[in-house]
């Protein structure tokens, strides 16, 4: 890689920033429906503390990837290894355990919910009493509610987001709720962050915002963050390693300048014929 030292145990930034060794790796993946490809046959590794980017034009099967990552998706060919092991075929909230957390592109909140009940619900897969005490709201249950909603006004904070927290999130401009589903995603205390377009449909200064987050997240919490995004600038800055993807193919993988000179990526985005 251009300007990295890469060994099996990580490699270091051109900033200095040291990147451990692989979290996740997908070994060959192939995704059918039907007849239609969606994945053929991709292989690529996601390293401890890095931000990694999946791009590609519109149907290249970014999304795809992302929903087979965090389980929605079980691919028919291929392997999903974490942290060393192979990963059985397991069920979204199974891989949200293992500490995988993700936004989705279309917003997925409960609108009538205000900003912190939003965030709380990230918390569900650190809760261990039962429904009953729950319902009750009373000993382990109270204490635990206690001790989550603590950790979600952390985040609330992180994010800047104080005078929103007791607001529907239905009331709020799409950036904040934009905001609030990170704040959720985060409240899972994940090792692995997706973002799936986490910049689609916002201004610039909103772009500015959260691409600050996302830096913030991965610097000060040390996620591992792996995003689908359009906006090259976006990738260009944000990512330490890019993977490309077009028609369910993979056609380049490596440092933003290293994809960026790709003449297959060029073509896939520009549509430029090279002799």
């Amino acid at each position: 890689m251009k300007d990295m030292k890469d060994n099996a145990e990580g490699y270091t930034t051109p900033d200095g920033r040291q990147i451990g060794g692989v979290l996740m790796e997908m070994k060959n993946i192939t995704l059918r429906f039907g007849g239609v490809m969606a994945i053929q046959d991709i292989s690529f590794d996601i390293r401890e503390g890095e931000i990694r980017a999946i791009i590609g034009p519109n149907g290249a099967g970014k999304s795809s990837m992302l929903n087979v990552i965090s389980g929605f998706y079980h691919p028919q060919e291929g392997e999903v290894w974490f942290r060393g092991a192979r990963r059985p075929t397991m069920r979204p909230y199974e891989v949200a355990r293992q500490g995988v957390a993700r936004t989705f592109q279309n917003i997925a909140l409960f609108k009538g919910m205000t900003t912190l009940d939003n965030m709380m619900t990230g918390r569900l897969t650190h809760m261990k009493s039962g429904m009953f005490s729950q319902a009750l709201w009373w000993g382990r249950a109270e204490r635990e509610e206690s001790e989550h909603r603590e950790q979600v006004e952390k985040i609330i904070d992180f994010l800047e987001i104080q005078h929103i927290r007791k607001t529907p999130v239905g009331r709020l401009p799409y950036g904040l709720q934009k905001r609030v589903e990170l704040g959720r995603a985060l409240a899972a205390e994940p090792e692995l962050l997706l973002l799936d377009e986490p910049m689609a449909g916002m201004n610039v200064e909103e772009k500015e915002d959260m691409s600050r987050f996302i830096l913030d997240v991965n610097d000060e919490f040390g996620t591992t963050i792996a995003l689908i995004e359009h906006d090259m600038g976006v990738v260009m800055d944000l990512s330490d390693r890019v993977v490309v993807m077009d028609y369910g193919k993979k056609i380049g993988d490596g440092t933003p300048d290293e994809v960026r000179a790709n003449p297959e990526v060029i073509d896939a985005y520009l549509g430029v014929a090279h002799d």
